[in-house]
């Protein structure tokens, strides 16, 4: 498997706005998205999509693990880069 520009995206630097487009992009509701992950609660996403909070570092990555297995590479490269 290669490397993609997706590898080397940093959570850390993806924005509230690009959070929100990629939970839609990859067809999760926030109360979808707190069945998926374990110790994230809608209040944890709708807080991380409004820039009141953010998450740690690992439940970003599992964030964008799960948002990442249902887009594609490309579409996800798009939204952070571009929001």
């Amino acid at each position: 498997m290669g490397v993609s520009a997706a590898d080397d995206i940093d959570v850390r630097d993806i924005s509230p706005m690009a959070w929100r487009l990629l939970r839609v992009a990859a067809g999760f509701g926030q109360r979808e998205v707190e069945a998926e992950v374990d110790d994230i609660m809608q209040a944890h996403v709708s807080m991380l999509e409004s820039d009141t909070r953010s998450l740690s570092e690992a439940r970003l990555q599992e964030l964008f693990d799960l948002y990442r297995a249902e887009i594609t590479d490309e579409q996800l490269c798009v939204l952070v880069e571009n929001f």
